[in-house]
């Protein structure tokens, strides 16, 4: 299309400041081509991040590679179209795992770590392991850990019913946020004291947008580090304990 058939917006410098659809311009009554055809790519993109399955033995190996001892688990959605139509699957463990998980054993722990794909396998495939490798050297060296749990067709409160099998004082877990036309791939992080089946969202911490373009993954672990800390001093989570990580001093090397 010619150029001079379209009209820019004035605000097109606003663009260069955000990935958000904004300052589009038009040609004639409709949108330019090259915006519809960015829109189109976007939104496929979205599709495939929620559809895709993750690649859990490539990232049982990377997480092996690191120095993480990691076991698989699923849901009681049994594939990606149940998943997607039956959320309340998604938050519970497949029995067969939570058998296995309580005969474990091990006696109780400060914290259980889970990675659920949640509704972006792309987020965990490209930040997942990153944001572990920074998070690591960050925790206290006396904190005890159950074995990392990767979970597939997972919904946030999956992570509950793992830590109580497994006896962990705090759940965390990784897990791929809904999709938008701009973020197929952005990772939220939630972190529930004294997990157990029943929990809701406001008993929860948020950390949300970790990706290169939004939180990256070094503020991202040292937000993380501080509240696993205080809700394991405090015994609390959720409305009651406020994100004031910004004010903890920090040593050379970035850690708490």
């Amino acid at each position: 299309m010619n150029d001079l058939t379209t009209t820019d917006s004035p605000l097109d410098a606003w663009r260069a400041a955000t990935p958000a659809r904004i300052a589009l311009g038009r040609a004639g009554s409709g949108m330019p081509t090259r915006e519809v055809l960015r829109f189109g790519w976007a939104h496929a993109m979205a599709r495939d991040a929620i559809h895709a399955a993750l690649d859990v033995q490539a990232l049982a190996a990377t997480l092996h590679a690191q120095g993480w001892n990691s076991m698989q688990v699923r849901s009681r959605a049994g594939d990606r179209a149940t998943f997607l139509r039956r959320p309340d699957l998604g938050r519970q463990l497949a029995p067969e795992d939570s058998a296995r998980l309580r005969a474990m054993g091990g006696g109780p722990k400060d914290v259980c770590i889970v990675i659920g794909d949640g509704l972006s396998s792309l987020a965990i495939e490209r930040h997942a392991a990153p944001l572990l490798a920074e998070l690591r050297p960050k925790l206290p060296a006396a904190l005890s850990l159950t074995p990392l749990a990767t979970a597939s067709q997972a919904r946030v409160a999956l992570a509950d019913e793992i830590a109580e099998d497994l006896g962990a004082r705090l759940s965390i877990i990784l897990i791929g946020e809904r999709p938008g036309l701009s973020s197929p791939d952005s990772l939220g992080i939630y972190i529930t004291h004294a997990p157990r089946r029943g929990r809701h969202d406001a008993e929860r911490n948020c950390i949300s947008n970790i990706r290169p373009e939004g939180l990256g993954y070094a503020p991202a672990a040292l937000r993380l580090a501080w509240l696993v800390r205080e809700a394991l001093r405090r015994g609390l989570t959720g409305v009651e304990l406020k994100d004031e990580s910004h004010l903890a001093l920090v040593d050379d090397n970035g850690s708490l």
